[in-house]
């Protein structure tokens, strides 16, 4: 480390790295320098790196690496910018990956190729002309290179699997500049770690090759009831989700916010016509009479586009589980205790807790054969809170004991598993929760690949 480190770079240090790529580096106050590090989660808005190389190449990104390792500063890659945990938005220095984000396909292949700093929306625009997919996540914003290191879901996870399952090789840069391709033949442990072992932990993924599958007509439903009718609710959909093909995934939640009442909500996609559809949603539209339905027969685009899912703007917590049993009718009289109870904030996105259909294809993958150990479960359980920047501190300190007090309720019916995409500055034994048995093995990895611990952050690998 260099003798300014505790300072940082100097003035001409970060000339030096000016004169050194073909990319823009941008400090504070330029132009562009909030809109390419600012924090999704605007829980971090404080934080603010020292300045943004916007990569133009791969050679920007090697000289990268060099610089900040000669002058002592962190590096932090970004595509999509979504932790939830703010780690893409480090105090050193930012790459932003955003200009590299080609995607190619190959209709007669299955094959598709993306750059690190691709988005969803770049990856569904160059496959949605073969029809075919893998699991897309559920932002057009989020980021290629953070879905697929942390696992990646999404409603076509039960028949097509993780995003990680789909791929097939990725190119990675080490923290000294080496570029390794990575699959099952070539560097087969980074490859495994790559597929479920976390974004950051053990090199910048400059590519991302997956496996395709063909795609056609689907349906879609969104069905609402009133809060009070959530026990039975949730009882009559988890069954249904439990005994229903693979081809049915669903999101049932039940949330509030300030000014309405507490509402459930059930979103579910059918790779199928309308008619099953109904027919496997029957018990439920008998049980208890929801107060908007919404069952349609679309394509598969039009069914991305309909079911898109956006994390609102502001602050927002976190919490995960995985459950191999449906909730009993008593944790969701507790679920709407607290959420009669919660603290409120200027947010209007609030709070909740929402069960995401699990197995599957997800399941038909052993824990060791990946990085992603969580394959037993019936529902990733997910629990929420949102405040705004303009809320006073203690607002947001409100919220995030009513969030733990959740988790802590909820606890008796859930596991230990936390779902590592949807990562958690504040879950104490992440280590177990996000990797369980794999953790040692990533673990020997990262002290293969970085010896130095380069790729640092809160709940980075080994640390």
């Amino acid at each position: 480390m260099s003798a300014n480190a505790a300072h940082g770079p100097s003035e001409s240090a970060w000339r030096r790295l000016e004169r050194s790529v073909t990319g823009r580096v941008l400090r504070p106050g330029a132009a562009g320098f909030r809109s390419s590090s600012t924090p999704f989660n605007r829980r971090y808005a404080r934080t603010a790196p020292s300045g943004v190389l916007s990569a133009a190449n791969i050679t920007d990104v090697r000289r990268a690496l060099s610089w900040a390792r000669e002058n002592g500063i962190g590096l932090v890659a970004r595509s999509g910018g979504h932790s939830y945990a703010g780690y893409s938005a480090a105090s050193g220095l930012v790459l932003d990956l955003g200009a590299l984000n080609g995607v190619t396909a190959d209709g007669s292949t299955g094959w598709v190729t993306a750059a690190g700093g691709a988005l969803m929306s770049d990856v569904r625009a160059a496959i949605q002309p073969h029809e075919m997919a893998f699991a897309l996540g559920n932002g057009a914003s989020v980021g290629i290179a953070g879905l697929t290191l942390g696992g990646g879901s999404s409603a076509t996870s039960r028949t097509l699997g993780l995003t990680a399952d789909a791929l097939v090789r990725t190119t990675l840069m080490t923290a000294d500049g080496e570029l390794l391709t990575c699959d099952a033949q070539e560097n087969p442990d980074l490859y495994w770690a790559c597929r479920g072992g976390g974004g950051g932990n053990f090199g910048i993924n400059l590519s991302f090759t997956f496996r395709a599958s063909p795609v056609s007509d689907v349906s879609t439903c969104v069905l609402l009831w009133d809060g009070a009718d959530a026990p039975q609710v949730f009882t009559v959909m988890q069954e249904i989700a439990r005994r229903a093909p693979d081809a049915f995934s669903l999101r049932l939640g039940v949330s509030a916010a300030d000014g309405a009442g507490a509402t459930v909500s059930a979103v579910a996609l059918h790779l199928g016509p309308a008619s099953e559809l109904r027919e496997l949603l029957a018990p439920a539209l008998k049980s208890t009479r929801p107060v908007r339905q919404d069952i349609a027969d679309r394509t598969f685009w039009e069914a991305q586009d309909h079911l898109l899912h956006e994390t609102s703007a502001g602050a927002f917590a976190v919490r995960t589980n995985f459950t191999a049993e449906p909730l009993p009718a008593q944790a969701l009289r507790t679920a709407l205790s607290l959420l009669e109870r919660r603290p409120g904030s200027g947010n209007p996105d609030g709070c909740g807790l929402a069960l995401y259909t699990w197995g599957g294809a997800i399941n038909r993958v052993a824990p060791a054969d990946t990085a992603f150990v969580h394959r037993d479960a019936l529902s990733l359980v997910t629990m929420d809170t949102s405040w705004s920047e303009q809320d006073p501190p203690a607002t947001a300190e409100a919220n995030l004991r009513w969030l733990t007090g959740l988790q802590e309720a909820m606890a008796p019916y859930v596991g230990e598993g936390a779902y590592q995409n949807f990562i958690d500055p504040d879950l104490p034994d992440w280590r177990t929760a996000y990797y369980g048995a794999n953790y040692p093995r990533l673990v020997e990895i990262k002290k293969r690949v970085d010896p130095d611990g380069f790729f640092a952050f809160g709940q980075a690998v080994g640390t």
